[in-house]
């Protein structure tokens, strides 16, 4: 499926959750990692505030593009930030939604 740039230049942006691993199989354990590079990936919670609208988005990052020390109410930037719908079926129901992915997450400090 296609994904689109999410053009972030004009927001303000603020972390709202702190990295964590993403998961491929919750049961086993095992991390989820980028297919080019091998990296494990991990979820940040971003409030996005543009144009008097706010919105918080749960972002997919490698661990690589982000500073340790990501904490709650840090003012950030975003690379490269694209979204991608999806659709799947689960025990019979389908389910769709957006995913949301960034290259990196500098500090704005």
């Amino acid at each position: 499926m296609p994904s689109f740039k999410i053009d972030v230049s004009t927001a303000i942006v603020f972390v709202a959750t702190a990295p964590e691993p993403k998961m491929a199989n919750k049961k086993t354990g095992e991390r989820a990692v980028d297919r080019d590079t091998g990296a494990g990936l991990s979820t940040v919670g971003l409030l996005v505030s543009d144009e008097g609208e706010g919105n918080l988005y749960q972002v997919t990052i490698p661990e690589t593009g982000y500073p340790e020390g990501l904490a709650p109410g840090m003012p950030v930037r975003v690379v490269g930030l694209k979204a991608r719908d999806w659709e799947n079926e689960f025990n019979g129901q389908k389910r769709h939604g957006i995913s949301f992915r960034a290259v990196a997450i500098t500090s704005a400090a």
